[in-house]
């Protein structure tokens, strides 16, 4: 994970990209914006995806992607947590296209001439302690998404339309585990959120998202137990308990394995940083 995102927080940079030695994850929407140089070039769940000059982009970062090549000078992010950008109500289409992995990237011709002062000025918005600028943030940063997405309807995507009950069903269910992520849960549990028997669930939670209901659940609870180590003072034990984890020992082991570190010595690394 990038140690540059806080899971659950709206927030933005700005710099140079870096190529990535691995693919990785967090449960945002990520929007991109190249503002000066050439391209950058993702393998996006494992298939190329370039973001040109003058580019913007937006993706749920929950699918593994990485940078592997890059000529940009400077660019944009901006991450919005998951569970926010689903309250937005945006349209069945639109959500459709990022659960089911599929980008959207606008063509240098689709970009607006304010981009490049927009996306900065969010970010020193989102900096700020003053929660009015990073509403106003907030709600521009949905009408980005919007018109981001009216200039690349053309493109293709995996069809999960308002007519096909399975983008509501996903719905229901992702929102019931960024909900309830912190409880005792089970794959019962979640199916039940879309009125599912449990094998149906699994099959059309994997069909949309790509991954299971198992792994998704757990990386939304990393994902939290790193937003917990890097921002609080908690006991690991604390952070294991409030991020889900049932016990300290199957803690340790999720988290050893995904982030390559046990929790203190990550603690400790990105506080160092």
């Amino acid at each position: 994970m990038d140690p540059r995102i806080e899971p659950g927080l709206l927030s933005g940079y700005a710099g140079r990209p870096q190529v990535m030695d691995a693919a990785h994850q967090h449960d945002d929407l990520e929007i991109n914006l190249v503002a000066d140089g050439g391209s950058m070039l993702y393998l996006f769940g494992g298939t190329p995806v370039e973001v040109g000059p003058g580019s913007v982009a937006a993706f749920w970062a929950a699918v593994p992607h990485q940078l592997v090549a890059n000529s940009v000078a400077s660019a944009h992010w901006v991450y919005v947590p998951f569970q926010t950008f689903l309250a937005w109500g945006l349209p069945d289409s639109l959500v459709s296209r990022l659960l089911a992995g599929v980008p959207l990237v606008a063509p240098p011709s689709a970009a607006l001439a304010t981009d490049r002062a927009n996306f900065a000025q969010w970010k020193a918005d989102l900096d700020s302690d003053e929660p009015e600028r990073r509403h106003i943030a907030m709600l521009e940063v949905e009408a980005r998404v919007r018109r981001l997405a009216l200039a690349t309807l053309g493109e293709p995507v995996r069809q999960h339309t308002a007519s096909d009950p399975t983008l509501r069903q996903v719905v229901a269910m992702v929102r019931h585990i960024a909900e309830h992520f912190r409880e005792p849960l089970t794959v019962a549990d979640v199916a039940a959120a879309a009125s599912l028997h449990p094998n149906y669930a699994m099959t059309q939670f994997r069909r949309v998202v790509q991954t299971t209901v198992v792994d998704y659940l757990r990386q939304r609870r990393l994902a939290e137990a790193r937003r917990l180590l890097i921002t609080t003072d908690l006991a690991v034990e604390r952070v294991s308990a409030d991020s889900g984890f049932g016990s300290v020992s199957r803690f340790y082991t999720a988290f050893t394995a995904a982030c390559g570190v046990p929790p203190a010595t990550f603690r400790r690394e990105h506080r160092l940083r």
